[in-house]
């Protein structure tokens, strides 16, 4: 009997205002721009890109391909998208 995988989609598994909370916060911790992005890609197709899409009024296939592994968004896309989660984009000192 063959085992049968399917590829992890972390999307599935975002579900409250805290689960997005703790999956970005945990994404910004390494300061890796592409990680940060396809997190965000990962909130935002857990909350409907075609939405997100909407709020931000930005084509939906333009923000699969700059929230993707390759992707590399603009701030103005980000701070879109971000807006349209109902989050910001805040700047603080790291723990000493």
């Amino acid at each position: 009997m063959a085992l049968e995988l399917t590829p992890f989609d972390p999307a599935v598994y975002i579900e409250t205002e805290e689960d997005i909370l703790v999956y970005l916060e945990a994404a910004m911790e390494g300061n890796d721009p592409r990680h940060i992005a396809r997190a965000l890609g990962d909130v935002a197709r857990s909350k409907g890109m075609s939405e997100i899409a909407r709020k931000t009024g930005l084509g939906r296939q333009a923000l699969y391909n700059a929230l993707s592994e390759s992707g590399n968004p603009t701030l103005e896309t980000l701070t879109a998208v971000l807006k349209a989660l109902g989050l910001e984009l805040t700047v603080h000192r790291p723990a000493a």
